[in-house]
């Protein structure tokens, strides 16, 4: 036989199914990531104020408004409470109220667009400081990662420097897909033909996962990265090595890249063509093609034409028969 005490125990025994929880989204490593798990922190102990003590209130009244309890006060035509009413409608339009304020604050002060003010708490973003740039491909089932000023790219890699603001332009060649680094940032949707963005620091040495966070197809469950956060002098080895062994990704290259694969492996490549990004972004990698950004500039030059001319006078537009049909007279 089990003891009572050993059996009121086995209740709890699914509890140490957690212990093996990954909490790096409360436990971040980068700085946005921090901010953002305080929020949830803050956000989940301003509802339990509410929660908790309804709650209990629930046990309380049933224990006390049992019906073997023939003591409790037994009021069958009660219907109002002014205090009971201010209490329950006014704690929590209270919690609302707070809740809505930081939601407010803080949808503005984590902003992905919004270049980054602070490397952490205690240390602001010194005066020029110019934020790596990286612009981010979501291919099926795989990701792109360009540095334009190193001139370098990697697949299904991502390596940046600790301390140093990075500014993540992404799109998808595709369909739609979400970056997510849960130790760096909130997930960021990215959608072809579309540039989103990303502000970001890490802020402690390490490797860290990064995935597609929004369903895209067979490939998805195997669509992740990992992502390196490193000190300036390794990030500075690392481009050079990448620069030395890597080979050169063309546009040629890039279409055979997009083509379907999963569980795709880790490449590195030394140098890109020119403008591979905006190509992409503007679905005109392939030779021949017609950019989009173009096709909109010529399609706004011939509405603007139009409406011009609309503005105007009809004489100047549209000459009149008599004189477009108008032959010369014959001298005799």
């Amino acid at each position: 036989m089990i003891p009572p005490l050993a059996r009121r125990g086995l209740f709890l025994a699914p509890l140490l199914w957690l212990a093996g929880c990954n909490t790096v989204v409360l436990n971040p490593s980068g700085d946005i990531a921090a901010q953002q798990a305080h929020l949830v922190v803050v956000s989940t102990l301003l509802m339990l104020l509410i929660i908790v003590p309804v709650m209990f209130l629930i046990c309380l009244f049933a224990w006390r408004y049992r019906k073997s309890n023939t003591s409790a006060e037994y009021k069958p035509n009660w219907d109002h409470s002014t205090k009971l009413e201010l209490l329950i409608w006014g704690a929590p339009l209270l919690i609302i109220i707070v809740l809505g304020l930081i939601t407010w604050i803080y949808t503005h002060l984590l902003d992905p667009y919004r270049p980054l003010s602070r490397i952490d708490e205690n240390r602001p973003v010194a005066v020029g400081v110019k934020p790596l740039e990286v612009q981010v491909v979501a291919m099926d089932w795989k990701w792109m990662f360009i540095y334009p000023e190193q001139g370098i790219a990697t697949v299904n890699e991502l390596v940046t420097p600790i301390d140093v603001p990075v500014r993540f332009h992404m799109t998808a060649s595709s369909v739609m897909n979400a970056f997510y680094i849960p130790a760096l940032a909130g997930m960021v949707y990215t959608m072809p033909s579309m540039e989103t963005q990303l502000n970001a620091v890490m802020n402690k040495v390490g490797v860290y996962d990064g995935f597609s966070s929004n369903y895209s197809g067979a490939g998805f469950s195997d669509m992740k990265f990992k992502y390196h956060g490193v000190s300036q002098a390794d990030f500075d080895a690392w481009v050079a090595k990448t620069r030395a062994g890597g080979g050169t990704l063309t546009r040629a290259g890039y279409l055979d890249l997009d083509k379907p694969t999963i569980k795709h492996p880790i490449m590195h490549f030394g140098s890109v063509d020119k403008g591979l990004y905006d190509l992409v972004l503007n679905r005109c990698v392939a030779e021949g093609s017609t950019c989009m950004n173009a096709q909109m500039e010529q399609d706004a030059m011939r509405m603007q034409a139009a409406a011009a001319a609309k503005e105007l006078p009809k004489d100047v537009c549209e000459p009149k028969v008599a004189t477009a049909t108008a032959q010369p007279l014959r001298k005799e």
